[in-house]
């Protein structure tokens, strides 16, 4: 039998085995695949590249990282700057978000570190959710718009991060949806630690 089998697709086997196996290794640890156009199957420890998918089991968005709090701060300062928001809300969503994790993907199909759905990417000109400067700049551009429409009202520019600006608008309060209520206290929670951490 492995006389005639191909080991590319034996490694990808063995590989893809090991991995399932042993799901609950830390993230810094994961194997990333992808096949090129050319049918080349590409293997790293080091997903530097969007094509990159995890072997195994997705983890749900949030749960872990595979990089400390700090490794994102240059993008997320060049976006407070620009946009004029403070760098540490821009931390704590992308906290509750994505735990830093730049390849999250939610199950209703937010992407990257700051969970931008493809329609809210779009429309903040972001290309490629999984990069991680690109998604920092498209979420904080959509929290500075959040910002100017509810003047700069936290609780209600958090609350549209979540459940969608028009629903919050039309109440002119936090909708009384548990998921929600939670989201806007725990960004909270995580916004008033990193100002007591300074």
């Amino acid at each position: 039998m492995f006389k005639t089998l191909n080991f590319k697709y034996l490694l990808i086997f063995l590989l893809t085995g090991l991995v399932s196996m042993f799901d609950t290794v830390p993230a810094f640890s994961r194997i990333y695949t992808f096949t090129d156009k050319e049918g080349v199957v590409h293997f790293s420890n080091i997903p530097n590249d969007h094509r990159f998918r995890p072997i195994g089991k997705a983890w749900p968005s949030g749960a872990r990282s595979s990089v400390p709090e700090y490794y994102f701060d240059t993008h997320i300062n060049d976006a407070a700057r620009l946009y004029q928001i403070d760098p540490l809300l821009i931390k704590a969503v992308i906290k509750r978000e994505s735990n830093f994790d730049r390849y999250a993907r939610s199950s209703k199909g937010a992407l990257g570190l700051m969970q931008l759905m493809p329609a809210t990417a779009h429309d903040m000109n972001v290309t490629d959710s999984f990069d991680p400067r690109e998604n920092i700049f498209g979420g904080t551009r959509y929290l500075k718009w959040l910002s100017q429409m509810f003047s700069g009202d936290l609780e209600l520019i958090l609350a549209s991060y979540n459940a969608g600006p028009e629903k919050v608008k039309r109440i002119r309060t936090v909708p009384d949806i548990t998921e929600t209520r939670l989201y806007v206290r725990a960004v909270l929670n995580y916004y008033n630690s990193y100002k007591m951490s300074l």
